[in-house]
C-alpha cells in the first residue's frame, strides 16, 4: 500500500512533531554525509530545535573554516551593489549570532558536565551574557504564566459569587414563600383534621 502524500504544514501535536523533527534531522544528516563521500563535496549544516538546541554537521574540517570559507568566497563572488552589501552584512551578522550560538552550546555542555573551569575569559563572559538574556526570557515567560493563572482565579471567583448570590436569592425567595404559607394558615378557623358530623354525613349520601 502506497504511502499518503504528506501535507506540507506545522505539526500541531507536539509528541509527532518531536518524533517528525527527530526522524527527519538524522535523515538529512545522513544524506549530507553521503553527498559528501559520494561527490566529494564540503558541507556544514546547522539545525536548532524548537528547543534552541543545536545540532551541527561539518563533513570536512571544522565548522569555522566553512564558516570562514563561506565569507571569503561571498565577498568575492558578490558585486558591490548596496543592496547586496546589506544583504551581507546581514548574513555576516546572522553568522557571527550563529557562531555565538554554538560557542554558548558548548559552554552549556562544558558547565553542565563540570568542564566550565577549561573557558576562556571571552568564552565565560559570552557564556554569562548568553545566560541573562535566558534568565530573563525564563523570568518573562514566568511572568506570563502567573498573571494567566491570576486571572483565571479572578474569573473564577466571580463566577463563584455570582452562584453565590443566585443560591442566596433562591434561598430568601423560599423562606418568603413558606412565611406565607404559614401565615395563610393561621388566618384560617379549620381546624386540622376537619372532622364530617354523622348527621351531615347521612344527609349528603
Amino acid at each position: 500500500m502506497a504511502r499518503g502524500k504528506v501535507q506540507m504544514k506545522r505539526i500541531e501535536n507536539p509528541v509527532h512533531r518531536q518524533v517528525t523533527f527527530c526522524k527527519r534531522r538524522a535523515g538529512l544528516l545522513k544524506k549530507a554525509k553521503e553527498l559528501s563521500v559520494l561527490c566529494d563535496a564540503e558541507i556544514g549544516l546547522f539545525i536548532f530545535s524548537a528547543h534552541g538546541k543545536l545540532y551541527e554537521l561539518a563533513t570536512k574540517g571544522t565548522m569555522q573554516g566553512l564558516i570562514e570559507r563561506y565569507m571569503n568566497h561571498t565577498s568575492r563572488t558578490q558585486p558591490p551593489d548596496p543592496s547586496i552589501e546589506n544583504q551581507t552584512l546581514e548574513i555576516k551578522e546572522e553568522v557571527n549570532r550563529l557562531k555565538q550560538e554554538i560557542e554558548v552550546q558548548k559552554g552549556l555542555r562544558n558547565a553542565f558536565g563540570g568542564g566550565a573551569e577549561g573557558m576562556t575569559l571571552d568564552e565565560l563572559d559570552m557564556f554569562e551574557k548568553q545566560l541573562e538574556i535566558w534568565i530573563c526570557q525564563v523570568r518573562s515567560t514566568k511572568m506570563k504564566f502567573m498573571c494567566q493563572e491570576i486571572e483565571a482565579l479572578k474569573n473564577q471567583d466571580l463566577m463563584l459569587k455570582a452562584v453565590n448570590k443566585y443560591l442566596h436569592d433562591k434561598m430568601e425567595e423560599n423562606i418568603g414563600y413558606t412565611t406565607n404559607i404559614e401565615a395563610v394558615n393561621n388566618n384560617t378557623n379549620f381546624q386540622y383534621p376537619l372532622t364530617i358530623q354523622d348527621e351531615l354525613f347521612q344527609l349528603c349520601t
